[in-house]
């Protein structure tokens, strides 16, 4: 093989004889270096492509795994609000019960309804200075205030309404007013003349004279312990009252009630007549308390 070199300073050219092996052996050095190239090029082009997709494979698992944090805060936040409305809810009915309740006690206490309208917000005012909003945790707090409140406020209710019931009930029962409903008061109660023997007696009770079969009633609620005839009272009926008191009926023509029975005040339990040791139609009336007789003029019209 013959190679011609040209010199720019040199007015001619040079030439160089270069022998076949040593042309094969150039050529197959610069072969190698094209292949090595190659090879360099597509190691890093491939290692380039697999980090690139490692990367991409973590951010989109790592995104994945967010987004189910994510969902799994919003359900936690949610489940919790459903328990705060809840609670809330649960707290609204108490408080309209107890707005009942307090209603049903200002009747029953005769109060004005227009000083305790339960009907009405509460009158609030004056002046304030502004505060932190109300965070998650405080309105737990002050939720958990409310609900004692509201179980203070029942209690305290609760205990107010028996104490009017049992006084309305000891109102009730107490023996107040006159056994019948027309007549006139005959007899006292005390030192008197017997109608029978003329002798000085001790009367144990009043009697009210009327007309035969004129209402006999009830001058307070109670139970009747005794229904039937008894020596000298004739037809007669007993009632307790509780607190020891008893009033005694007698001298009946007819009896409406029966033992165990339970009568109001005002409540008609026979009929006047004159049995027993009577001289005619009337009521003798007996006020026992705690088993002995006290003056009936002192419960009659209280």
């Amino acid at each position: 093989m013959r190679l011609i070199v040209f010199a720019r300073r040199a007015a001619g050219a040079s030439r160089i004889d270069l022998s076949g092996r040593l042309v094969i052996a150039v050529s197959v050095a610069l072969l190698f270096s094209v292949m090595a190239g190659a090879f360099y090029a597509g190691v890093q082009l491939g290692s380039g492509a697999i980090l690139d997709s490692t990367t991409h494979g973590g951010i989109a698992r790592s995104a994945l795994q967010q987004k189910r944090e994510l969902e799994d805060l919003r359900a936690r936040v949610q489940e919790r609000i459903d328990v705060l409305s809840a609670r809330v809810g649960q707290a609204n009915a108490q408080l309209v019960r107890l707005d009942e309740l307090g209603k049903r006690l200002v009747e029953m206490a005769n109060i004005d309804s227009r000083e305790f309208d339960f009907g009405s917000p509460v009158a609030m005012g004056g002046p304030e200075l502004p505060g932190a909003p109300v965070a998650a945790p405080d309105l737990s707090s002050m939720i958990d205030a409310l609900e004692s409140q509201l179980a203070s406020r029942d209690v305290q209710l609760g205990v107010l309404e028996s104490l009017i019931l049992q006084r309305d009930l000891r109102r009730q029962t107490l023996p107040d007013g006159r056994p019948v409903r027309q007549g006139y008061l005959s007899s006292g109660f005390g030192t008197r003349q017997d109608p029978f023997t003329g002798h000085g007696t001790w009367h144990l009770g009043v009697d009210f004279a009327g007309n035969e079969g004129d209402p006999v009633i009830s001058v307070g609620a109670g139970v009747v312990t005794y229904a039937g005839e008894r020596s000298g009272y004739g037809l007669v009926v007993d009632v307790a009252h509780g607190d020891g008191f008893v009033t005694r009926y007698a001298h009946n023509r007819q009896l409406k009630v029966r033992v165990g029975d339970t009568v109001t005040r005002g409540q008609s339990i026979a009929a006047m007549g004159s049995t027993g040791r009577s001289t005619g139609p009337h009521v003798h009336f007996e006020v026992l308390r705690n088993g002995r007789h006290v003056n009936p003029l002192a419960y009659i019209g209280r």
